[in-house]
């Protein structure tokens, strides 16, 4: 009896099988890479050479946002059953948020860093969609995320990381980047009223942030550390302290003929009153987390996907560092935006290079590992979901 050879699966169907493990959190490479483009651009004197290797960063950015789309569409449309189980998921769901700030980054970094290569217009363009889509999906996420932690999910306080700050972050990023529209809008209402809502939705990330982020520190304190995999997400953390001095400074510099006198100028004085604050406890989290990564490196931490913790985060930071240079005149903040930006390019190649031997290998894109009995009363599904 003669058996007939099966013929190959096709390639569509070939692809979609390798996309059914790719979770949201893949959004974070895109964060991360865009970033190195907007806070090279916000360096004190940066050149025109420069310049034209920070808009090759942001094109990238754009690819791997293009790239990374598609395929998180094929997986909604072959793999709805896991998809589903990503939402219900307390581990993988916050990166939900990571899909808004992904499309804000790209769209923002399109004015900032990519417009010497597309034209001003087709920047403007871009980013207005790019906002407006982004802006939506991370105020929903903002909602839906924590709404579903709260009946859905079955959390537990030894469970808090701070990747359950990620959809409440999403608002604050459009804080920071929607100022860039303003100046595009007609004048009168239109200006004043994206302005002001991007400083409300300043208010609406931080205060969320600020509910957050207790059980986050509560947990580290009465647990101990976080577990080999998730300590890069310490660096989360960073990313509303960065962005909300970020956002301050960008409204504060959008304001002149936008908002009436005086309010224009307190929110140049809000801009430094808050942001210097902030940014001295950004530098104190970071001593923190780094202490916590070399400790776990010490005990044999690998590559995961959350390295792409150390980037985005990071650049946040050397924004905000750079728009207090702007609004305090002190070079001290100039030396710190450097010295954070040299942090971040270093991250950055180190999670760029591990994200694509992964890819090669097929490792990142393989089932999660279940986690080991003994972490699991305290993980559950947290650690694979986090590294996938």
């Amino acid at each position: 009896m003669v058996i007939a050879a099966q013929p190959p699966p096709a390639p569509s169907v070939l692809y979609a099988a390798r996309v059914r493990y790719l979770g949201p959190n893949w959004y974070a490479a895109v964060m991360g890479t865009a970033i190195v483009g907007s806070a090279g651009a916000a360096l004190p004197g940066h050149g025109s050479v420069r310049s034209g290797v920070l808009a090759g960063v942001w094109a990238l950015s754009l690819l791997a946002l293009t790239a990374l789309l598609a395929a998180r569409a094929l997986h909604w449309a072959r793999h709805r059953d896991q998809a589903r189980a990503h939402l219900l998921d307390p581990a993988v769901a916050p990166f939900y948020g990571c899909l808004s700030m992904a499309l804000l980054a790209v769209g923002g970094g399109a004015l900032i860093a990519g417009r010497p290569l597309i034209g001003t217009d087709a920047a403007v363009a871009l980013d207005a969609v790019l906002f407006a889509t982004g802006t939506a999906v991370g105020l929903t996420a903002a909602v839906a995320v924590p709404y579903l932690m709260a009946v859905r999910h079955r959390v537990e306080p030894s469970q808090a990381t701070p990747v359950w700050l990620l959809p409440l972050v999403a608002p604050m990023v459009s804080a920071a980047l929607g100022p860039l529209l303003v100046p595009h809008l007609p004048p009168g209402q239109p200006r004043e009223t994206l302005l002001l809502a991007c400083f409300a939705m300043f208010g609406l990330s931080l205060f969320a942030t600020l509910l957050m982020l207790p059980l986050v520190f509560a947990r580290l304190i009465s647990r101990g550390p976080l577990p080999l995999a998730l300590t890069p997400t310490l660096f989360l953390v960073l990313g509303p302290l960065g962005q909300s001095t970020t956002a301050v400074g960008k409204i504060a510099d959008t304001a002149p003929g936008v908002v009436p006198a005086p309010y224009d100028r307190g929110l140049a004085v809000f801009a430094v009153l808050y942001g210097v604050p902030v940014m001295g406890f950004a530098l104190l989290w970071l001593a923190f987390s780094v202490a916590h990564v070399v400790r776990a490196r010490r005990q044999g931490m690998g590559f995961a996907m959350t390295w792409w913790a150390f980037t985005f985060p990071v650049g946040t930071c050397v924004t905000g560092a750079a728009g207090l240079a702007r609004h305090t005149g002190l070079a001290c903040y100039d030396g710190l935006a450097l010295g954070l930006y040299a942090v971040l390019v270093a991250a950055w190649l180190a999670a760029a290079t591990g994200t694509v031997r992964g890819l090669v290998s097929g490792e990142l894109l393989a089932a999660p590992r279940p986690a080991p009995a003994a972490l699991r009363p305290a993980t559950g599904r947290t650690t694979s979901g986090a590294v996938r």
